[in-house]
């Protein structure tokens, strides 16, 4: 039949290759050679027969398919006229298209033939979109047509769909793309597998043979190393992921195919190296039970596209997120605010001012109903307040909470809701969490803005301060009650969070009485008595309490008064202790307590044994505790007074007063918390005070030997602190300085706290290894700490496996290592010279550790130190120093290092190699000083005449470098031979009468002794002085004059040549 091939053609076909393959192995090997330069553009091609105008009306709308989306309907039109002449019974009048009858067999092979063109199409190409693109709009139409014409109205559903010639047209394209699916070419797999995809998204049913076919090989294609391929497979598999066989096993018993697609795909979700491929099962997962918890993690995932994606269009189409839970909720939005990209910051943002706020307004029956967006509705309070519910604002809106910044977030994108909220008198009144976080967010919103106008509206929505200090004393007497409530009965729920509540809306308008305007003197008076009574009740918790005392600094006048008032509130705080049982708790530290507003030294008296059985007893435990509440209650309060007044201590006779009567008791107590929290204050005391640092600094250091971990945590804050802010603590004394035998004196103090900071970087604890480690950047950012060995354990804990269990440990240094480095010169050249012990005792660590163990390579270790000390990265701006100034850096201390290193007996083969290629990689400039030029070239030359390196590629690099110092000698020798070193001596500073006349001849006089000293000549060719200019040259020498002492021997010895040379040449 024309049009098609014959079976009998391809046996024709088969025995034409035969013969050629019998040919001579001597025609094989001549023709090798041309092969193989036109391997690449030489396909056999296939014989298809003789042309038919079947085949050129299929290619000619194939042709037409490729021009865009404009022309491929009316293609589609025209391919099943064609389809239908073929398929079916048409009119006489519609066949003039074709020149003879043709069959669907034919047909269906002329599709396959162009679709087999469009497979070789490589994905860059746009013309592969369209015409896959093609194949599934016209395969669905066709299927369309042909459902409409076999299927009856009588017909029986539950017989299956009935075959149909679009049906087997489908199976026959598939079997095509099949049968290349595992091509070697990526660009036919990759277009294979898109055909397939597409095709199976496209239509509503498959044949029943090719769904495992298709199903194990897109399962297959999940695994190919190529991306594109992977992304493709993943869009096909995407219809499959809800079939209830998955688990069944193929009859290939395959292990790829044995389990469930739906966990193939969540596999690929988590592991699959490609953000790509990530991105489309992100897009395309339905959103089940079982999958939502896997698309929620693309959150965190380490590609910024998917994680805007998640939240720009996964999580706005999910419908009401109230379905979600808290947790899912507030982890949403901390990770989606805080992300580094701006676009999924953005994103995040207005998910949750458009979608969520919109979520609360609309009635409920219609968030189930429409998950797509919805125009913004007006503004509802009650709706923000649900809103700010639905994140658990009680816990969101502490401090550093994620609430803020969606707050902030909301204001700035719905102005409508700025304009609308309104703060009448029944607004605070009856508070409630989410109200008072409403008003204290939009107060910190206008205020941080800027603006004036929001500044002013600001000022028209809020209370006046006189009639906010009442509403403020107002919910204080409320918070008191809920709190002796919670402590007669500590086992009712509702009281403890009617109690939690309180005092989250007491710490909303706290902070919201810390941004008024106190000019107005009656409001600030009535502020300051509010203040002061409540800093006196125990009741108040301690984040009340800070903000009270923060609030009192603003309202009082001066420092000493502050300091006085907060040291009456300490005093009446503490007399909340019973006064029938204050005369029995007479150890030191309480009998100190009471002696703030007096006179008198704490005594100890010895203690009562009780003897009225186990109900004294617990009588007496409930009363030491409540002593042991109320001290703990004046120490915080004592630690926030120091930490708002920034004065000398002594100069405050109030300060002075505490620190006696209540710090230094409290250090000295037994009880661990108390302990704790009088070292606290004693160390806010040293900041104001550098002679109480210097006598209680021996303190801190004996806390940290002997403490707790806690109390280690505590002290090396304090010590760490005090060096901030006394830098001069470890200086030596005046009279160290002062003696002439002891050049270097060292302070005593220096030795104990390095191995303070050695101890902690060495701790069990992660905490104080954290602590120590973020103590000792910072004083060694700022040059208050130097020592070597100190950066030595750094660099050590760094690459050791062992802090992978310390997250923080491991942050801090990935910071403070490359700033170190590059923020001076001597950094740099401190980190050079411990680089040699840090990789001698990593390699010696690798040896020994297990291989389950993974550690960093030695050699990427090496490669990193290279570029930490890499003069050419040293931010010199910060010195004011220029990068052409002279003098060693980093890579030529560290080359020397290595030199000297590699020159010892000690170091072994893999040392040396790991050295020697660290020598390539270093930067040895100009800037560096002659001697350490000469050094370095006089070590690599002891290292060639050593000749302990016998590897090819060490010793190209040691000649490397003695090529480049070479050059850098040749051309520093250059530059001394025609740059003098003068020094200049002024023998007399007055002038001589004959001055004006010498002035006269002074460029005449500085050319002359600059060719004297130089040699050079003034123009072409080379004239020598004689004695008589020389002599000519002494007589105009006067005592004004400047007197050159020495010359450098190189202008000597050149000199010296150059005259011999002459006199060797006129004689």
């Amino acid at each position: 039949m024309p049009g098609r091939t014959s079976v009998r053609a391809n046996l024709r076909n088969r025995a034409s290759d035969a013969t050629v393959s019998r040919k001579s192995s001597t025609q094989t090997l001549k023709s090798r050679a041309s092969s193989a330069r036109s391997s690449a553009l030489a396909v056999q091609i296939p014989d298809e027969g003789p042309e038919t105008s079947l085949r050129e009306h299929i290619a000619s709308v194939f042709s037409d398919a490729q021009r865009g989306a404009a022309t491929q309907r009316k293609s589609v039109v025209t391919l099943r006229k064609i389809q239908e002449f073929c398929c079916y019974e048409v009119d006489s009048s519609r066949k003039h298209r074709l020149d003879q009858d043709y069959d669907e067999t034919e047909f269906n092979d002329e599709f396959g033939r162009c679709v087999c063109r469009v497979l070789g199409i490589k994905k860059s190409e746009p013309v592969g979109d369209r015409l896959v693109k093609f194949v599934g709009l016209f395969l669905k139409h066709a299927s369309e047509k042909d459902n409409a014409i076999f299927q009856s109205p009588d017909m029986d559903t539950t017989d299956g769909i009935p075959e149909t010639p679009t049906s087997r047209l489908t199976t026959h394209v598939l079997t095509v793309a099949l049968n290349v699916i595992t091509a070697k070419d990526k660009f036919v797999r990759y277009r294979a597998t898109q055909l397939i995809a597409h095709i199976v998204n496209t239509l509503d049913s498959i044949d029943d043979q090719l769904y495992h076919l298709i199903r194990h090989a897109l399962i297959k294609r999940l695994r190919d190393k190529e991306s594109i391929v992977r992304v493709q497979a993943v869009l096909g598999l995407g219809r499959f992921a809800d079939d209830n066989e998955d688990n069944e096993d193929d009859e290939d018993s395959d292990e790829d195919a044995a389990s469930g697609v739906l966990e193939r795909l969540l596999e690929a979700l988590q592991m699959d190296p490609s953000a790509d491929v990530r991105r489309a099962l992100l897009l395309n997962l339905s959103f089940t039970p079982t999958t939502l918890p896997f698309l929620m993690e693309r959150a965190r995932d380490t590609d910024a596209a998917t994680r805007r994606a998640l939240y720009a269009r996964i999580l706005p189409a999910l419908g009401d997120f109230r379905h979600l839970s808290l947790v899912q909720r507030e982890k949403l939005l901390r990770w989606g605010l805080r992300d580094r990209d701006e676009h999924v910051r953005k994103a995040t943002a207005r998910l949750f001012y458009e979608r969520w706020i919109e979520d609360c307004a609309a009635p409920r029956g219609e968030n189930d109903e429409d998950a797509g967006p919805r125009p913004m509705s007006d503004p509802n309070i009650d709706a923000l307040m649900e809103l700010l519910e639905r994140i658990d604002v009680n816990n969101s809106g502490l401090e550093g909470g994620i609430a803020h910044e969606a707050m902030k977030e909301f204001w700035e994108g719905r102005p409508d809701y700025l304009n609308h909220v309104n703060f009448e008198d029944p607004y605070f009144n009856e508070m409630t969490a989410e109200s008072a976080f409403i008003a204290r967010t939009l107060t910190d919103y206008c205020r941080k803005s800027g603006d004036s106008k929001l500044q002013g509206m600001l000022e028209d929505k809020m209370p006046e301060v006189t009639k906010f200090a009442f509403l403020l004393q107002l919910h204080l007497n409320k918070l008191v009650e809920f709190v002796n409530r919670v402590a007669l009965n500590p086992e009712d729920p509702e009281s403890e969070e009617d109690a939690v509540q309180q005092e989250f809306c007491i710490e909303q308008l706290l902070h919201i009485a810390l941004t008024l305007d106190y000019s107005d003197e009656m409001g600030r008076r009535k502020m300051f008595q509010i203040m002061r009574e409540a800093l006196a009740l125990f009741e108040l918790p301690e984040e009340c309490t800070k903000l009270v005392i923060e609030i009192l600094r603003v309202v009082c006048g001066s420092e000493e008064e502050f300091a006085s008032i907060v040291l009456e509130a300490i005093a009446e705080v503490h007399d909340t202790i019973s006064d029938d049982e204050s005369s029995t708790a007479d150890e030191s530290f309480h009998s100190a307590q009471s002696e703030l507003s007096g006179d008198g030294t704490p005594t100890k008296a010895p203690k009562k044994v009780s003897r009225k059985g186990t109900q004294d007893d617990e009588d007496d435990e409930e009363k030491a505790l409540r002593e042991i509440q109320v001290n703990l209650k004046c120490l915080f309060i004592a630690q926030c007074l120091l930490q708002n007044v920034q004065g000398s201590l002594e100069n405050s006779s109030h300060l002075k007063t505490m620190l006696n009567n209540l710090v230094v008791p409290a250090v000295r107590s037994e009880e661990a918390p108390i302990r704790e929290a009088g070292l606290k204050c004693m160390g806010l005391c040293c900041l104001l005070s550098r002679n109480l640092a210097e006598e209680n600094l021996a303190l801190f250091l004996h806390c940290f030997n002997r403490g707790s971990e806690a109390l280690q945590d505590i002290a090396i804050q304090i010590i760490s602190d005090i060096l901030v802010v006394h830098p001069s603590l470890l200086a030596p004394s005046p009279a160290q300085q002062s003696m002439q035998d002891e050049p270097e004196a060292v302070n005593p103090l220096v030795k104990p706290v390095l191995k303070m900071y050695s101890k902690g970087l060495r701790s069990e604890h992660k905490s104080v290894q954290t602590n120590a480690c973020v103590a000792l950047s910072k004083l060694m950012l700022a040059g208050t700490v130097t020592d070597q060995d100190l950066l030595k354990q750094m660099v050590l804990a760094y690459f050791d496996p062992e802090t992978q269990i310390n997250p923080g440990l491991r942050q801090a240094l990935t910071y403070f290592l490359p700033v170190y480095c590059h923020s001076k010169r001597k950094n740099a050249e401190a980190m050079a010279r411990v680089a040699v012990p840090v990789l001698h005792t990593l390699a010696e660590r690798a040896e020994d550790m297990d291989e389950e163990v993974e550690m960093v390579g030695v050699n990427l270790v090496a490669a990193q130190i290279c570029d930490w000390t890499d003069p050419r990265k040293t931010v010199t701006e910060i010195n004011g120093t220029s990068k052409d100034e002279t003098g060693t850096n980093g890579h030529s201390v560290l080359a020397e290092e290595l030199l000297e290193k590699i020159l010892s007996p000690a170091c072994s083969k893999e040392e040396r190699k790991t050295y020697t290629s660290m020598l390539g990689k270093l930067h040895i400039g100009q800037s560096i000083p002659l001697e350490n030029l000469q050094t370095l070239f006089d070590l690599v030359n002891e290292t060639f005449e050593v000749r302990n390196i016998t590897e090819t590629a060490s010793r190209n690099q040691l000649t490397k470098m003695q090529n480049t110092l070479s050059k850098l000698l040749a051309s520093a020798g250059r530059d001394a031979s025609n740059t003098e070193e003068e020094n200049v001596a002024i023998e007399s500073t007055e002038l001589p009468e004959d001055a004006g006349q010498e002035n006269e001849g002074d460029e005449e006089g500085d050319e002359t002794m600059m060719t004297k000293l130089t040699g050079l000549p003034d123009a072409e060719g080379t004239r020598f002085m004689d004695d008589e200019d020389e002599d000519e040259d002494e007589d105009e020498l006067t005592p004004g004059n400047v007197i050159i002492k020495k010359e450098t021997a190189a202008n000597e010895s050149l000199l010296e040549s150059l005259l011999d040379d002459s006199d060797d040449t006129i004689s």
